[in-house]
């Protein structure tokens, strides 16, 4: 079925009619290759895989990933291999595309700062805190070969369109290139004659300790130098630099396919492309904001995504505006990747896709298809106001510039100065004759080439878009060879109050007392001063480390000269963390068919750097866990106003909570507003008050009921003339509401009728009452009995009618009009008595049916 859940046994005949197997590189593969254009999306609120059909633009197989709701996932993809990384948890699986089944799983630090790389059977998970890029074979997630270790704090690890893995070395201002090990036939043995990932090419790319950033090319290997404004192409072991116009921090896609390499610069929403060695093209990306996904190059188009609204802009290669792909209207990750022949645009957060072909016709993809796996998702809120511009101007002075001198250099480093609404490029040193140009995430510089003995001082500024700075002066230092040796091992503990323990053994000065210790926190391509302390343990307090973002710690002893030790081997990666945020978006509402009770969403809680393992919610002393960001809350009372509290828990526990009112619904109230009658039937007319239910109405009177509107009921079969009180009720979940109203029927009349005749006795024979028969006469019972006859009427006579009785069969003759029948109507006439209808006709047309009967 489109769009369903293919079973496992289709897949697999599915796969093996077309020749593919995972990693059986068999006859079939390269048709197969060229055959498939789909790629796995991901959904985080499914917590769902979905292959999706560029030709088509429709899903054909759908999965689920156990436990992996509301998470972050990279998804890395080959025609035959797909594996996923939960940033959540660092859990990184394999999955066997001819089963659909996880087949092997191996744990990582969770967070940010480890990556996985695919490119046919090669793949590697890029450790970037620690500088570790190690191959795994896909089929068992097994080492292969010793890992490529680099310095801490590398950024990249994507594979070129030529199978070569490229990563940066802020650092050292280089990049290079690995390749992987042949995979052994069986998985999980060594590979042969002990082979291991090699480094095979490294290039000068950059200053030390400059910002870099990453995007591998067909061929090669793009490198933005964020801190020079410049971008590095390495392609054919030639390296070529662009100088870009700037003025902001910019981004790159993880790989960018042709000749033209976008450069993303969120802060001013600017676009510059590079090709052959210059900026060929600069235009402005529509909107407001810097929530700006890196732009990618597809089918001589640039696509850019709006990450504040989901909108997708496409620009031609004049940087026209040629094409807008709306999205959802809400903020969110959008995911722009260039595979098989077409662009595929995913929102995880979303239910739809889109597919861009290489004539650029966009398709849109519903994810959720044939609702496959269960409920919609909660109902989309409007998206929230734009964030009012801040103030922009120069950055403010770095803080806490401190220096420690080395055997013939020193080390500087500073706390990061105020952006003032414009995010920093760079930081300069100045110091010892000569200016240095620093990433703005590296803030520490080792400065070299000192003489021993010589007094230095160094100062700091930043730049940012308006331009440098205020400087801020170092303590000064006298470099010297008489420096103490680093601590021998360094531990870091993450604790769930959010801070983090650093520690490590007493340094040895080399004769010399040590006066503190200088801690370094490396991340992924960045490097900062995490603090200082006089012990031999530094808690970096709550809120200075990312929440979810890996580190990893060196540490340097510092003498009472002022002599700093080299950095100390990198401590273990952690994952700072602590509770949750307090879930936002909350909403809660009456629940309309369930008495007592309100339903309750609310937009996920930031987890803080652990997962959110459950949502706690409270109501008038009930309370409920889901795991879910959606529920109800039950015996409440009915008409009762309560307060909604909501709050996320963790692995460091409960958060802040969010909360709301609400109303559970009541039952309803009838404001009666008007009633009106006609002979046999009564209208009421009113309003309800549901309650926030949803009601039914009723009318009853007389033995009668009517049924339907909650704003006017017609009751019918009523007796002409009578006196009714009118019960209207109003039911809903809570129970029922009641109110009456009092309405008289309209009477019926007659008009007696006996029209002389044209000739003899006939010409009087209405005139007046006789002995015997006669017309318009009146009796006390349903008969001609001349013993009971009550009186008798002239003609015209009009007489109100309340009901009718079969009695004795009257003639009228051609008294009135022929008219003959068994029917008699009860008459005011001296009470209540009887005329045959025959003699009677009714006004409004002589309706027999609007009588009851007696």
């Amino acid at each position: 079925m489109r769009g369903g859940l293919v079973t496992i046994g289709t897949v697999a005949a599915l796969l093996a009619a077309m020749g593919l197997t995972v990693l059986g590189l068999g006859a079939a593969d390269n048709a197969v290759a060229s055959f498939d254009a789909s790629s796995w999306l991901w959904s985080t609120t499914r917590s769902e895989l979905a292959r999706v059909n560029g030709v088509t633009a429709r899903v054909d197989t759908r999965m689920e990933v156990p436990g992996g709701r509301r998470h972050q996932m990279q998804v890395v993809q080959t025609d035959r291999l797909l594996i996923l990384r939960d940033l959540h948890t660092g859990r990184v699986s394999s999955l066997d595309l001819a089963t659909l089944q996880i087949t092997a799983t191996t744990p990582t630090a969770p967070g940010l700062g480890v990556s996985v790389a695919l490119h046919e059977d090669a793949a590697f998970v890029v450790d970037a805190v620690q500088g570790i890029v190690r191959q795994l074979d896909p089929r068992a997630l097994t080492p292969v070969g010793e890992p490529v270790r680099y310095p801490p704090g590398i950024t990249g690890g994507t594979f070129d369109g030529a199978g070569k893995l490229w990563v940066a070395v802020p650092s050292e201002g280089t990049v290079s290139a690995v390749t992987a090990a042949e995979l052994p036939e069986t998985p999980g043995e060594a590979p042969p004659a002990g082979l291991s990932p090699k480094r095979v090419e490294t290039y000068d790319v950059a200053e030390p300790a400059h910002e870099l950033v990453v995007s591998t090319l067909d061929e090669g290997v793009a490198v933005l130098d964020r801190t020079s404004a410049s971008l590095v192409t390495v392609v054919g072991g030639q390296t070529r630099r662009a100088q870009l116009s700037m003025t902001a921090p910019g981004y790159l896609p993880t790989r960018t396919s042709g000749p033209q390499v976008p450069v993303t610069v969120p802060g001013d929403r600017s676009v510059h492309v590079v090709r052959d060695s210059r900026e060929v093209k600069r235009f402005t990306v529509p909107g407001t904001g810097a929530r700006l996904s890196p732009a990618v190059a597809w089918a001589g188009r640039f696509y850019c995504a709006d990450e504040n609204t989901g909108t997708v802009y496409a620009f031609d290669t004049e940087g026209q505006l040629v094409q807008t792909v709306k999205g959802s209207g809400r903020p969110g990750p959008v995911e722009l990747e260039v595979r098989e022949n077409h662009l595929f645009i995913n929102p995880p957060d979303s239910s739809t896709a889109q597919v861009v072909d290489d004539r650029n016709r966009v398709r849109e993809v519903d994810k959720y298809a044939n609702d496959v796996l269960g409920g919609d998702p909660p109902p989309v809120a409007p998206p929230p106001p734009p964030p009012k511009k801040p103030k922009v101007g120069k950055p403010g002075a770095p803080k806490s510039v401190t220096a420690a001198a080395g055997d013939a250099s020193a080390r500087v480093s500073w706390q990061a100065a105020a952006s003032n609404g414009a995010e920093i490029t760079r930081y300069v040193v100045e110091g010892a004759g000569r200016t240095h140009q620093v990433g703005a995430n590296q803030r520490a510089l080792e400065v070299t080439g000192l003489t021993n003995g010589a007094t230095y001082t160094f100062s700091v500024h930043a730049v940012n878009a308006k331009g440098e700075g205020p400087p801020r002066r170092s303590n000064p230092v006298v470099p010297t060879a008489e420096v103490p040796d680093p601590p021998a091992s360094v531990a870091a503990e993450a604790r769930p109050d959010g801070t983090v323990r650093v520690s490590w053994p007493e340094a040895d000065g080399q004769g010399n007392t040590i006066a503190r210790y200088a801690v370094t926190a490396t991340s992924a391509g960045a490097s900062a001063p995490a603090g200082e302390s006089a012990k031999t343990e530094l808690v970096v307090p709550a809120g200075q480390l990312e929440y979810g973002t890996q580190y990893a710690f060196t540490v340097t002893a510092v003498s009472d000269r002022g002599a700093g030790s080299k950095a100390s081997p990198v401590s273990n990666t952690v994952v700072p963390f602590t509770t949750p945020k307090a879930p936002t978006e909350l909403r809660a509402s009456t629940v309309a068919d369930q008495p007592g009770t309100v339903a309750v969403q609310w937009s996920p809680a930031v987890d803080n750097g652990r997962p959110v393992t459950k949502y706690v919610v409270e109501a008038a002393g009930k309370s409920v866990e889901v795991t879910d960001v959606q529920t109800t809350v039950g015996g409440l009372g009915n008409g009762q106003n309560v307060t909604v509290k909501v709050k996320a828990v963790n692995e460091a526990g409960p958060g802040p909570e969010a909360s709301t009112t609400a109303r559970t619904v009541a039952e309803p109230r009838i404001t009666v507003t008007g009633s009106s009658a006609d002979a046999t039937s009564v209208t009421v007319t009113f309003t309800v008050d549901a309650g926030g239910g949803r009601a039914t109405c009723t009318a009853a009177t007389g033995g009668k009921t009517a049924s339907g509107s909650c704003s006017s009921l017609r009751v019918t079969g009523l007796a002409p003339g009578t006196a009714y009180t009118v019960t209207l009720t109003a039911s809903n979940a809570a129970g029922r509401g009641t109110a009456s109203r009092a309405q008289t029927t309209d009477p019926v009349y007659g008009i007696a009728t006996c029209k002389n005749g044209p000739s003899g006795d006939q010409r009087t024979y209405c005139d007046r009452d006789v002995a015997g028969r006669n017309g318009n006469e009146i009796f006390k019972v349903p008969q001609q009995d001349n013993d009971r006859q009550a009186g008798w009427v002239p003609d015209g006579r009009r007489l109100r009618t309340y009901c009718k009785v079969k009695g004795e069969n009257v003639d009228a003759w051609i008294y009135n009009d022929n008219k003959q029948s068994t029917w008699w109507i009860q008459v005011a006439y001296e009470g209540k008595t009887y005329i045959p209808w025959a003699w009677l006709n009714l006004e409004g047309g002589d309706d027999l049916d609007v009588l009851p009967a007696c």
